[in-house]
């Protein structure tokens, strides 16, 4: 079968890709200048992914998606070795609390993001090898389930409660998409709340962000520090926002200003229609990888692009929900659609956002 491009999915991610480098620059400038003595510090390092990311993508585009189909087992099995290992002192690198990174110079890999896309193609040659889930919970839908949680429970002993969320969602999912009956998700979603009840109990951080999250300002200096200073910059972005390179609030008042909170600054710089056209360029791409799921026989193939769609717009909405305050801070990034940005970034120099 002949491939072809999906030209306003890939015109999408390069608009996307290149205005995260845009941002990335304006967001991080000031902030690079104080402990670089560079301003062009993130921006040199973002553009290096952009440029290796688009070689990337040639590339895996010329493989046939069934070789994932045959070795779906195999590259689950190794990310969830990855997975052990960065627990390890010595192996894994903590960093911002959590020891989720593998440190090699001044790159950082993440096993957690590979274990997202491995999990979505394992699931997806299950789904499209029978119709077990559909007729047996025991048979079809709690083999999954298990290897779910045994993941989603490495990925929290690191801890990365985002990222396992992600994963998460994304599966549960697939499996509405196959047909699992709506009581089943009502029951595992009862279950959901009850974990993470247990989840905030035993790391009280967690409570502290939930408090925050109700009432910022209880803590002004503290734990609302980050999401007062997100408003802050949304607020006064108007309609048309203050204008590229003009973010009062990059200024070292927002915490992560080229990372977690680069929304903010985008708001604040291009206003509710620079929000909109970022909102609107993620819309497209969800369009897009539904219709081309809708368009393929293969059920594997349908599947895979209904899977890595949902978890690339799964985590923009996390991250814009965090923003502008409608759920506590997760540390959940805003990220496009390159397989290398979503797998990597510069170590200790800032994760990688929207390109």
């Amino acid at each position: 079968m002949e491939k072809r491009v999906d030209i306003p999915l890939f015109i999408s991610v390069i608009i996307l890709s290149i205005f995260g480098i845009i941002m990335i620059y304006s967001a991080s400038s000031i902030w690079s200048e104080y402990k670089f003595n560079d301003s062009f510090h993130y921006l040199k390092y973002q553009t290096i992914f952009f440029l290796i990311g688009i070689l990337l993508m040639l590339i895996t585009s010329k493989i046939d998606y069934k070789i994932y189909y045959k070795h779906s087992t195999k590259i689950l099995l190794i990310c969830i070795i990855l997975l052990i290992l960065v627990l390890i002192p010595g192996i894994g690198s903590i960093r911002n609390g959590s020891r989720s990174w593998f440190g090699i110079g001044s790159l950082g890999i993440q096993p957690s993001e590979f274990s997202k896309l491995a999990m979505i193609i394992f699931t997806s040659k299950y789904l499209s090898k029978s119709n077990k889930f559909i007729k047996s919970y025991k048979e079809g839908v709690f083999p999954i389930l298990f290897i779910l949680f045994f993941i989603f429970f490495l990925i929290m002993l690191q801890p990365d409660l985002g990222t396992g969320a992600i994963l998460v969602v994304s599966i549960v999912s697939l499996l509405f998409i196959a047909g699992v009956n709506m009581k089943f998700f009502l029951g595992l979603g009862i279950l959901g709340l009850l974990g993470v009840t247990i989840l905030i109990i035993i790391a009280p951080y967690r409570m502290d962000r939930i408090t925050s999250f109700l009432n910022p300002w209880s803590d002004a200096l503290g734990t609302g520090f980050q999401i007062i200073q997100s408003l802050y910059a949304i607020g006064p972005g108007g309609l048309l926002g203050t204008g590229f390179l003009n973010s009062i609030q990059k200024h070292f008042y927002l915490p992560e200003p080229q990372t977690d909170f680069i929304f903010s600054i985008i708001a604040e710089e291009f206003g509710v229609v620079g929000a909109f056209i970022v909102v609107g360029l993620f819309s497209l791409i969800l369009a897009r990888g539904i219709k081309i799921s809708l368009n393929v026989k293969d059920q594997f193939a349908k599947y895979l692009s209904l899977g890595m769609t949902f978890q690339i717009i799964f985590q923009a909405i996390m991250n814009l929900m965090v923003v502008i305050g409608m759920i506590p801070v997760t540390g959940v990034t805003l990220r496009g659609t390159h397989l290398l940005h979503t797998l990597f970034s510069p170590y200790n120099k800032g994760k990688n956002k929207i390109a």
